[in-house]
C-alpha cells in the first residue's frame, strides 16, 4: 500500500500578455514548457466532453445543456430530456462509441426526476447530421432516485469489446455501497442496450443488482482503460482518503468499511485501513485533492508519459501525474488558468485537454511551437 507522496509542484509561467492573450500562456512541465490555449469559454460547469471523429468536440454543461465545440465556437445542440440539476447532479458525462460514423449515437449520463428524488440516468441519442440537434433519446439504465444531490459518479467509457463502464457513487447513503441490491456505490458493466453484461460476475444471485462489476466505491468521478483493457477509477474520500483504484470483476473496495481518511468530522471512518476480502487502492492521497477526471496517456506527443495517469483536482487546482509500479505522484501540472478540473482527455493527435471551472473553459495543451 502506498503512502501519499508529496511532489514539488511543476510551477507555470504566465506571461505579461494577460490571461486572454491566448498565444502568451506557457506550462512548465518534465517534458519541458508546454502550450496552453484556451479553445473555448463562458460554460457553467463543463463536467464531460468527448471528440467527434471529423473533429468537432461535445461539451456537456451540468446545468443541462449540451454544447458542440467547433473552431473556438461552441453552440447548443437541442433535443437534450430534461435533466434534475440539483447539487452535485445534472448532464454529466458524455461518450462517443467507436461505430459513431455508421450509428451517429452517442451516451449521456445525467440527473432525472422521480418521485424519490433524483436518480442517474444513462441514455442514446442520435446526433442530426447537422450536428445540431439530438433525436431517438433512448433511456438504457435508470437508478431509483434519493433526496440530496451528492455522489452521481457517474463516467462512462467504452471497453474494446463494445460494452459500457459506468460509475456510480453512493449518493450519500454510504451503506449502501456494501448493499449488492443496490447500484450505488458501484462500477457497473452493461451492454449498448443496457442490459447487463454476460460476463458480470453477480448474474446468477437473484437477490445482487445484475449490472455490478465490482462495489465498495464511495463517489469515482474518474474513470479510464489502459492499453492492456485493465479499467481504472479514481474516487472522492471523504477528509483525506482520495483514491485511485485497479477495478476488477466482482471486488470489494471496501467503502465505508475501510478507508485512508475520516469523516469531516475528524472521527474514524468503519474499521480501519484494511480487512480481508476488500482490495486496497493502487494510490491514495492524504489530504484530499477531490479528484475528478482521468486520462491514461498513449504517449503520442510525449513517449515519457506512455502510460502515465492524468487526473483533474477540483481542490488545489492541478493536474495530477502518477507513474510508476506502485503507482506514485511525479508531477503536479498547474497553471493560474487549470482552476477546479472536473475532466481531462487526450485528443486525436495526442494533445491533452481540460475541461475547467475556471472561466467555464476547455483548454488544450500541445508542444511549444504548435
Amino acid at each position: 500500500m502506498l503512502r501519499f507522496l508529496k511532489t514539488a509542484c511543476i510551477a507555470s509561467t504566465l506571461w505579461f500578455g494577460g490571461l486572454t492573450d491566448l498565444a502568451a500562456l506557457e506550462l512548465n512541465t518534465s517534458q519541458g514548457a508546454l502550450k496552453l490555449t484556451k479553445v473555448v469559454e463562458g460554460f457553467d460547469v463543463p463536467w464531460g466532453f468527448a471528440f467527434l471523429p471529423t473533429g468537432e468536440v461535445l461539451v456537456t454543461d451540468r446545468e443541462g445543456e449540451l454544447f458542440l465545440v467547433e473552431g473556438n465556437k461552441k453552440s447548443r445542440i437541442r433535443g437534450l430530456p430534461q435533466v434534475a440539476a440539483v447539487g452535485q447532479g445534472g448532464l454529466l458525462d458524455v461518450l462517443v462509441p467507436r461505430d459513431f460514423p455508421e450509428t451517429r449515437e452517442i451516451l449521456l449520463t445525467l440527473s432525472r426526476a422521480d418521485g424519490r428524488g433524483a436518480g442517474t440516468a444513462l441514455i442514446s441519442a442520435t446526433l442530426s447530421a447537422d450536428l445540431k440537434s439530438m433525436t431517438a433519446s433512448r433511456l438504457l439504465l435508470q437508478v431509483p432516485g434519493v433526496d440530496g444531490g451528492r455522489h452521481f459518479g457517474s463516467r462512462i467509457r467504452e471497453a474494446t469489446d463494445g460494452s459500457i463502464f459506468m460509475t456510480l457513487g453512493d449518493r450519500g447513503d454510504r451503506d449502501s455501497a456494501q448493499n449488492l441490491a443496490s447500484l450505488h456505490g458501484s462500477v457497473l458493466r452493461i451492454n449498448r442496450d443496457g442490459s447487463p453484461f454476460r460476463g458480470n460476475p453477480f448474474l446468477k444471485h437473484s437477490d445482487v443488482a445484475p449490472e455490478i462489476w465490482s462495489f465498495g466505491h464511495r463517489n469515482p468521478q474518474g474513470l479510464a482503460i489502459d492499453g492492456a483493457g485493465q479499467i481504472w477509477a479514481v474516487e472522492h474520500g471523504a477528509r483525506g482518503g482520495d483514491e485511485v483504484n485497479r477495478i476488477q470483476k466482482g471486488a470489494n473496495f471496501g467503502w465505508p468499511v475501510i478507508a485512508y481518511g475520516r469523516n469531516y468530522s475528524g472521527t474514524k471512518i468503519g474499521i480501519g485501513t484494511s480487512k480481508s476480502g476488500m482490495e486496497q487502492p493502487a494510490f491514495y492521497w492524504d489530504p484530499s485533492i477531490a479528484p475528478s477526471g482521468m486520462m491514461i496517456y498513449s504517449g503520442k506527443l510525449w513517449p515519457e508519459w506512455k502510460g502515465d495517469m492524468f487526473i483533474g483536482s477540483l481542490k488545489f487546482d492541478y493536474i495530477s501525474r502518477l507513474e510508476g509500479s506502485p503507482l506514485r505522484e511525479e508531477e503536479q501540472l498547474r497553471h493560474a488558468v487549470t482552476g477546479r478540473i472536473r475532466d481531462i482527455r487526450e485528443a486525436p493527435d495526442g494533445s491533452i485537454w481540460f475541461a475547467t471551472e475556471y472561466e467555464g473553459a476547455l483548454y488544450k495543451i500541445t508542444p511549444n511551437g504548435s
